[in-house]
């Protein structure tokens, strides 16, 4: 018997509370593509290291993810999974961990991500060694990068000598790259590629100045916004709160506000997570207090899926791909 495909499923059993957000976020999503709209999607936490590569490639590569704005953690650890995926660890009774067995994992040079643990040797130090070739030679050259430009280049590189260790359409990170996709990756320097880069330059293997700024990220998002704008408009997905979430948003009252141009907000908003609101979080603050701040416009359809994002975000985006 020929199982239904997800959205009917959907259509069947979700219709209320948060599983009822989730069908009118991805009907909301749907409908915002077929009108011509692009769609921005942001990644906080660690949704690398959750694989969810698998689902949003399918999406980039279905031309259905027009930018990305995402955290360093979630940038490099899709890199690490690729090389090292057969050297990972994985630890189902995560919660009984004690102290001593925390440092047990650390002494074996595992670095733990709830129930997931990433080989450091064949994963950090795998990636560290070419990319601080690359910062060395930009630093010769006196060239100077954003900190994804040189990711986009290692990962095309290592996916085309086989350095692969998982199939090369569960990396998001490579159908970005191959997609030129525009990508914004505030706050890098909180990363451990950061971390590495840092620790070159004191030593003098690299410049500092060879890898821009958050600072230049904003004012390449500006002009990615203004143009894309210009013909149409953009939704905001958001995955997670933080940074990732924070700063691209940021973009339209700043174009519209400080320097006086005009842009059209923010079309679509969905937001999955697992923050309430609370006194002054922002991760958790419903969408209406961003229409306030010039970031959504009270006739901006809006969603929040109060979830887990390594479920939701694949169910949905799914959905969407089977109604695109």
């Amino acid at each position: 018997m020929v199982k239904p495909p997800l959205t009917d499923f959907i259509n069947t059993h979700y219709h209320h509370f948060n599983a009822q957000a989730l069908k009118q976020a991805a009907q909301g999503y749907i409908d915002h593509h077929h009108a011509g709209k692009r769609m921005m999607i942001t990644l906080a936490g660690a949704m690398s290291t959750a694989e969810l590569g698998r689902s949003l490639a399918p999406m980039i590569r279905a031309g259905l993810v027009d930018a990305i704005c995402c955290t360093g953690a979630n940038l490099e650890e899709d890199l690490f999974r690729a090389v090292a995926h057969s050297h990972y660890q994985s630890i189902p009774d995560y919660r009984e961990l004690r102290a001593a067995d925390e440092k047990a994992l650390h002494d074996a040079g595992f670095n733990r991500v709830t129930d997931t643990c990433i080989p450091e040797v064949e994963a950090m130090r795998c990636i560290e060694a070419p990319l601080i070739a690359a910062w060395k030679s930009a630093s010769i050259n006196h060239d100077r990068r954003l900190p994804h430009d040189y990711v986009y280049t290692l990962v095309q590189q290592l996916a085309a000598n086989g350095s692969f260790q998982v199939p090369l359409d569960t990396s998001w990170v490579l159908a970005a790259a191959e997609h030129q996709l525009p990508l914004y990756v505030p706050g890098w320097e909180d990363s451990t590629l950061g971390n590495f880069c840092v620790a070159a330059s004191r030593r003098g293997d690299c410049s500092l100045d060879c890898v821009l700024s958050g600072l230049h990220y904003m004012d390449h998002l500006i002009d990615w916004y203004t143009r894309t704008t210009a013909h149409t408009s953009v939704g905001f997905f958001q995955v997670g709160g933080g940074i990732s979430g924070d700063f691209p948003i940021c973009a339209v009252p700043l174009i519209n506000q400080d320097l006086q141009e005009s842009v059209p907000l923010w079309s679509y908003f969905c937001q999955i997570t697992d923050a309430t609101e609370s006194y002054g979080g922002y991760s958790g603050a419903h969408p209406n207090e961003k229409i306030t701040w010039g970031k959504l416009d009270a006739s901006t359809p809006r969603f929040v899926i109060h979830s887990d994002a390594s479920i939701v975000a694949p169910l949905l985006f799914q959905a969407v791909l089977e109604n695109t």
